[in-house]
Formats: structure tokens, sequence, C-alpha cells
């Protein structure tokens, strides 16, 4: 698949709320993650070590009540995207809200690193 074609469809399945499928079709097992600095998730590497992160990102969240995912930018080797959350966390009065920046990089067809750009929320810090 071209970096075009994966980025379309990493958008297509995050609409759909179909991260596990996202991560078994279209990334490498020996993926990057990273986040920003000041967040408590940090660096982690390998396919295993994201859907631990994501596990432990969801029992966090008391109630999700809505997201958004804008069309993929593509260049080169790199796409990014923007998504935005309303939730309620555990433990936290109100909504909140997220607004990041997804960049993602593609090597022989698979997403090799994901990189998150936002202002960790204060329970993160």
């Amino acid at each position: 698949m071209t970096t075009q074609e994966i980025a379309t469809k990493l958008v297509a399945l995050c609409r759909e709320g179909k991260y596990d499928q996202v991560y078994s079709e279209l990334f490498s097992p020996d993926v990057f993650s990273i986040e920003p600095e000041g967040s408590k998730w940090g660096t982690v590497q390998g396919i295993d070590a994201i859907h631990e992160k994501g596990k432990k990102w969801n029992e966090m969240v008391e109630e999700f009540i809505s997201g958004e995912v804008s069309d993929p930018i593509v260049a080169g080797d790199y796409f990014t995207c923007s998504m935005k959350t309303k939730i309620r966390m555990k433990g936290v009065p109100g909504i909140v809200d997220m607004d990041e920046i997804c960049l993602y990089r593609v090597k022989e067809s698979k997403v090799i690193s994901e990189q998150f750009f936002y202002v960790p929320m204060a329970q993160e810090a």
C-alpha cells in the first residue's frame, strides 16, 4: 500500500473507532509511539506496548462523548491528521476536550512510527 492508501484507511478506521484494526492491519510490529514531553505516556516501542497504552487510556475514560478525525495530509513517507475528542475522565469533573496533531511515518507499507502533539492534561503531568 502507498502512504496515501495507508493514511486514508487509518483515518477511516479511526473515525469508526476501530483502533485495534488500525494496529493489526497498518502498523509494523516494531512501531514507535512518541507522546509529548510532560505526558505520562512517554515513548514506547512495539505493537504490544501500544496495545497496553491504549488499554490503560481506555481504563481512564468514563464516557466517550464525541470524536473527530481530519482528512490526512500526505508528504512522502509521512502523513498527518488532527484528532479532537470530548470525554469524561474518571475522577475529573466536567468534559475534557482533547485536541491533537498526529504524525505517522510509513515504510514498506506499514506505519513505523506515530507521534502526537498536544498539551498534556493536568493529571498527566
